[in-house]
Parts: structure tokens; sequence; C-alpha cells
């Protein structure tokens, strides 16, 4: 195991940015920026995940299937909305879950998940771009093949790592992971919130695991922020 994980990550991305696949999606998206789509996230978030996350403090992945596609939401945090945005539904079922599980978590008047990544959570959609209100807009045009190599290289060079798995195109991805801890249940959207997501308790049960290797546990509590006038 290499204990400084940049090294990893560098190499990674530079082996990616040459494969024909990955040429062909950034161009995919130019084009379409050149035709006047407005594309989710904004350019200088569709790598956020990568530039805000320790790779060296990583503990556990939550994937998430594409970006918000709505107003200024997606910020390259799966299931985070940028700070002053309207909470989206599926994250406020994410901050009951989390209630039900944890006793002291105290729901935010935000949805700015920063802090879980600081904590080491990696908040990963397996899209990374989305066109302005077209959900699902952009599979099939090479993200998959970036996020499964994500995936692969997290498996292969890390150990003790929880990977939430919610909704079947999540846990699709649990073919990819042979070693560390996989949870899944039902998506937190409204429509299957209750199908087993809302009790999975998989917050406390990736603490558990963390503490029992020996590792720091999350801190799911998430920080106010003062907010600035639009």
């Amino acid at each position: 195991m290499i204990k400084n994980k940049d090294i990893i990550w560098e190499n990674f991305f530079k082996k990616e940015k040459k494969k024909d696949y990955f040429i062909k999606l950034i161009k995919k998206i130019n084009i379409d920026i050149i035709n006047n789509k407005i594309i989710y996230p904004k350019k200088k978030y569709i790598f956020h995940i990568f530039n805000k996350i320790n790779f060296n403090k990583l503990k556990v992945v939550i994937l998430g299937q594409d970006p918000y596609y709505g107003y200024n939401q997606a910020n390259g945090l799966a299931f985070s909305v940028m700070p002053n945005v309207k909470i989206p539904p599926t994250l406020k079922n994410i901050y009951k879950a989390l209630k039900f599980d944890i006793s002291d978590f105290i729901i935010p008047k935000h949805g700015y998940l920063i802090d879980w990544v600081n904590e080491g959570v990696m908040l990963l959609n397996c899209i990374l771009t989305v066109i302005k209100g077209q959900p699902r807009s952009h599979y099939n045009i090479g993200w998959e093949k970036f996020t499964d190599n994500v995936i692969r290289i997290i498996n292969s060079n890390y150990n003790n790592i929880v990977f939430l798995l919610w909704g079947s195109y999540a846990k699709k991805k649990s073919i990819l992971i042979k070693k560390n801890l996989i949870l899944t249940s039902s998506h937190p959207s409204p429509l299957s919130f209750y199908k087993g997501f809302y009790f999975c308790k998989h917050f406390s049960k990736t603490n558990k695991y963390l503490i029992f290797h020996k590792k720091k546990p999350i801190n799911w509590n998430i920080n106010k922020i003062i907010f600035k006038k639009n």
C-alpha cells in the first residue's frame, strides 16, 4: 500500500485524460456549451469532489447518480447543494434518516455538505454533469467509465472503506468492490424513502465499522454557514 495516496490519484488523472473515451467526453460537454446548453455543475465545479477530498484520509464513499439539474443547485458534491439554495427533497430525507439513526444529529438549515467531505466522506456522482432541466442527459457519454475506474482505484488501494450504495443504480456498482464494506438500501428520494432508507441506520453502522478498524468515526453534524445575500 502506498502511504501517500495523492501520488496514486495524480497518476490516475494523467492516464485517464489521455484515453479516447475521456477526450470524447470533454469534447461532448464543450459542444453542448458552444450550443448554448447550460451544464451543471458549473465547469469549475465538475471535479470539485476530487479537489476537496483529502485522499490520504478517505473513509467513506457515498455514490449518487447524476447532479441536480435545477438552477445553481449542483456543486460537484453528490447530494449537496450550494449555500443559500433550497434543500432538495432527497437531501431532506437523508437528514431525516440521520436524525432517526443518530439522536444528537441536528438537522441543518442548509444543504452544503463540505463538512462531510472534510471528515473523509467522498460524495461521488457516477455521472458528473447534466444539462439544465434534463435529468440523465449525460448518461452514456463516458462518465460511467471514469467513475467506475475511480471506484476500482479506491477498492485496490484502500482498506476498510465504507461504500454507501443507495438505490438500484448505485447497487450495481457493488461488482466493482471486491473488499471493503458495502451498505445498500433504497434511494433517499421521496419515491423510495420509506422502502428501506429511512430505517437503514447506515450512518451509525459506518461509524461502528470505522471504530472497529481503529479509525476516527464520522461527525455527521454540519456546521452553520453565514449566508451571503444574493
